[in-house]
């Protein structure tokens, strides 16, 4: 990844600062789509999040592993983006950083949103693809509502403490750039005090390399547990939905005993 001086330059990002002239409808709408993606998972995890504070239903058990399995999928795009560069780097260490070829074009398409500062569109990806990422771990925890003595949860509960604190970074890189800050300011620029060279670049793609790598081993982990763990996590929503149709039987109806003491005892219906 790269700072905004150094963008119209980098490998793979042809032409960046025009930029209008190589983003083509396929990118636009790439990027308009994963946007759409981070939105539906952040608005279902909010709705279950939500309708876990009453009677649990089976839909919800289901809903949450859609989100899990979205999150997957879309962490396994996000953390082969960072592979490859890394990939790159090894390679060819003093080079601008690289991106994918659809990495580019995703990056290019959100570029649209501000031609004037050509690394912005990139920023714009990567926190997207952190939100989608931390959606899913926000998934495992929603869906361990109900059990919340299981490893799952714990490991999703790290994984979302350590991806939030991530997703916060790649909000202040974003922010900074949209806002025309000379660099991106964060952690892993040293809040903008790096020059541009590779000290940077190298400093700025470990950073995020290992950043991933670690919350990808954690949400491995978690889903591992949460396998290991389903009988049990399904169990109590299943539990859940008996003991709420149990509540909407009629209730038996008690006897009671005739006001009088000397009368015999005799079982009376109310």
């Amino acid at each position: 990844m790269n700072h905004m001086d150094h963008m119209a330059n980098m490998p793979g990002m042809p032409n960046m600062p025009g930029m209008s002239h190589s983003v083509s409808p396929w990118d636009t709408t790439g990027a308009i789509l994963l946007l759409l993606w981070a939105v539906v998972m952040w608005a279902a995890v909010a709705v279950l999040a939500y309708s876990n504070r009453g009677p649990v239903k089976r839909w919800m058990f289901h809903g949450s592993v859609g989100v899990i399995v979205l999150g997957v999928i879309g962490q396994i795009g996000h953390f082969q983006e960072h592979v490859a560069q890394a990939g790159y780097w090894v390679g060819h260490p003093n080079a601008q950083p690289w991106m994918t070829p659809w990495g580019t074009g995703l990056a290019n398409g959100f570029g649209r949103v501000d031609q004037s500062k050509p690394s912005l569109g990139m920023e714009i990806l990567h926190l997207t693809g952190n939100f989608i990422f931390l959606a899913g771990l926000a998934g495992i925890m929603v869906i361990t509502y109900r059990a919340q003595q299981t490893r799952a949860r714990r490991w999703g509960k790290m994984g979302v403490w350590m991806q939030g604190i991530h997703g916060l970074e790649h909000l202040s890189l974003t922010l900074s750039v949209a806002f025309g800050a000379k660099q991106a300011i964060g952690l892993s620029t040293w809040f903008g005090l790096l020059d541009p060279g590779p000290g940077l670049w190298t400093y700025r793609i470990w950073w995020h390399a290992i950043a991933n790598a670690i919350g990808t081993t954690i949400f491995a982990i978690a889903l591992y547990h949460l396998w290991r763990e389903r009988a049990t996590v399904a169990a109590a929503y299943e539990t859940t939905e008996t003991e709420t149709a149990g509540e909407r039987a009629p209730r038996r109806r008690t006897p009671r005993r005739l006001a009088d003491p000397s009368t015999p005892a005799v079982a009376l219906e109310e």
